[in-house]
């Protein structure tokens, strides 16, 4: 049986490697490629992939939003996460979001077919230094006697406003892309500057651009800068 796959990547370099990647794959075929979140949401409605692999800093809409907005309208499919981003945060946001797996873009070339391939049959996958992340903790959970922290995690909602506002939109515009008031979204932007520790737009979308929510632009590189 052939697993159809999309590919979620806003660089066009990166689609084509993933592409020849699988292209020589017996069984595996590429129905999609999406250059942002809410396309590889769209497409997924429209081409019902077996296995959508995600990168998170993306425009519009982040992986890990599309992500869970995926598992609600298709949960049938899976998500493998490709990022250049390795560290405890993404992946346990990934997991939450709804992500059966997640690979670091350096290990690509030997893992993805792999991880494809798992994937479909339903198994978590993830490259060799992300398990290693899992058995430290799992260890020093042991060990310690301690949970692991989630307290902070932010709503999805809230990830997508903290997105669009390091993305460099205004109140009124956040308002018509989520389709909410603008009293509704300078409720979400409080909630987040408390959550967050974080009391300026500049800080906010420092800590988005340093936690891969969205990718470094002119615009908010001056705002990191400052």
């Amino acid at each position: 049986m052939t697993i159809k796959v999309i590919l979620a990547d806003d660089h066009v370099v990166v689609r084509q490697g993933l592409r020849a990647l699988v292209a020589a794959e017996d069984g595996i075929e590429i129905v999609g490629e999406a250059n942002d979140g809410r396309q590889a949401l769209q497409l997924v409605k429209e081409r019902a992939p077996d296995v959508v692999v995600m990168d998170i800093a993306m425009p519009g809409l982040n992986g890990l939003e599309a992500t869970r907005q995926i598992m609600q309208a298709a949960p049938g499919t899976k998500v493998l996460i490709l990022s250049s981003y390795g560290d405890e945060d993404y992946v346990e946001q990934s997991i939450v979001s709804g992500a059966i797996g997640y690979l670091v873009k350096q290990t690509a070339a030997n893992e993805l077919v792999k991880g494809i391939r798992e994937a479909y049959k339903g198994n978590a996958y993830f490259s060799p230094s992300i398990a290693k992340v899992f058995r430290d903790r799992a260890r020093g959970a042991f060990e310690g006697g301690h949970q692991g922290k989630s307290r902070n995690a932010l709503t999805a909602r809230q990830a997508e406003v903290l997105q669009l506002i390091a993305e460099g939109l205004a109140n009124k515009q956040i308002a018509a892309e989520l389709g909410i008031s603008i009293k509704t979204v300078e409720k979400h932007r409080d909630q987040l500057m408390k959550k967050l520790g974080i009391h300026d737009i500049a800080g906010l979308t420092r800590h988005a651009v340093a936690k891969g929510i969205v990718g470094v632009t002119r615009e908010n590189t001056v705002l990191k800068q400052e």
